[in-house]
């Protein structure tokens, strides 16, 4: 642990993940309107600069328990659950209507830990994410906590963005908060507890520096913000804790406020490539000329270019790519069963609904999932 390695820069992000606890949205009276407005006006800011932003939002149940007259404290699972789903189109609608008028269009992505679990859903979480990304959007993500249960649920916003983080290949995590970085101790007992601005490696010590939830709201501790650092820095993520209730908060920490950021282990694409690269095959499919030298050079495994389907694998299932001489050239996450890959093999992409009879993705191994 060096205090002396130098913290990214937020303003150098190139893909951003802020994630907003509840208790910096939703005060005693409702919606803190001046600040959503303001962290909205960072969030043009920074597409401004080139830069993707994704914001993973809790909220909804604050929300939602004031409309329906709940009482503070813990909520049973169906009061909060309809407290959710009252909640979240507010929640929603706040964000489309503080970004409409930057030009910015939102979407509204609502997950389950399922969605990151499975790998099938998970690819399909990640395409639309990437579309939206390409498109211009802004996508407002948060737990389904009108359909989540206990063990379908991540439990706190924290960790949904870290896997968020990993999901869309972010170089940034922001996660505002109620209190400003990690320390040695908990500041508000122990007068010797030193801040943390820099943490290089997750080791023992620091995990044993986790406390717990100190807000009302909030579901997630420092304990919590730990795991999520573990998966954002292991997916090529640096990710930062920052006390957020300031308006302009992104600003702030770009203009040096309190923090502590957590360096990643390596780049996003190359942490993925790995995890990838990692990974047993369950089938294998035979390329030619043509679609191995395209592979070289960066580019995705068409249908038109296989020749040959071996294996019995579903969608998202890791399946070796061959060279027409057996040679291993990839490992990739493919698009399409076993039997669906066989169907559309050789055919140009285009006759995929005549094939199958329903539209499927352009490429059966898309780039992105795929270890060279």
């Amino acid at each position: 642990m060096n205090e002396a390695v130098t913290a990214p820069r937020l303003q150098a992000a190139r893909r951003l993940v802020v994630k907003i606890g509840s208790a910096l949205l939703v005060g005693p009276d409702g919606l803190r309107d001046e600040w959503l407005g303001a962290l909205c006006d960072d969030v043009a800011k920074w597409r401004g600069m080139g830069c993707d932003v994704v914001l993973v939002s809790s909220g909804s149940i604050a929300l939602g328990r004031r409309v329906l007259g709940l009482p503070d404290g813990p909520l049973a699972l169906e009061q909060a659950q309809a407290a959710a789903a009252v909640g979240q189109i507010r929640l929603a609608r706040a964000y489309e209507q503080a970004l409409a008028p930057h030009g910015v269009t939102t979407a509204q992505v609502l997950l389950t830990l399922e969605d990151s679990a499975d790998r099938r859903r998970y690819l399909n979480s990640r395409a639309t994410m990437q579309t939206l990304l390409s498109l211009g959007v802004v996508p407002i993500v948060n737990e389904n906590d009108t359909v989540a249960t206990d063990e379908i649920r991540f439990g706190d916003n924290d960790r949904l963005a870290a896997q968020i983080a990993v999901t869309c290949g972010a170089d940034q995590l922001l996660l505002l908060s109620d209190v400003d970085g990690l320390y040695t101790a908990n500041p508000k007992t122990d007068s010797t507890a030193r801040h943390l601005p820099v943490i290089e490696a997750i080791t023992p010590a620091i995990e044993a520096m986790g406390g717990d939830p100190v807000s009302g709201l909030s579901k997630g501790g420092m304990k919590t913000k730990l795991m999520a650092a573990r998966t954002a820095v292991a997916g090529g993520c640096a990710m930062a804790i920052a006390e957020g209730s300031v308006l302009h908060p992104l600003s702030a920490v770009a203009d040096g406020s309190r923090s502590s950021w957590f360096l990643p282990e390596a780049d996003p694409q190359l942490a993925r490539k790995r995890w990838i690269a990692a990974m047993k095959p369950r089938g294998t499919l035979i390329i030619d000329d043509g679609a191995a030298q395209a592979l070289s050079r960066g580019k995705s495994l068409l249908p038109a270019g296989v020749t040959r389907v071996i294996g019995d694998f579903g969608r998202g299932d890791p399946v070796q790519i061959e060279g027409p001489a057996g040679e291993r050239l990839a490992i990739g996450l493919t698009r399409y069963t076993a039997v669906e890959a066989a169907q559309i093999a050789g055919h140009q992409s285009a006759k995929i609904a005549d094939i199958l009879g329903y539209s499927g993705r352009a490429a059966l191994v898309h780039r992105d999932d795929m270890a060279v």
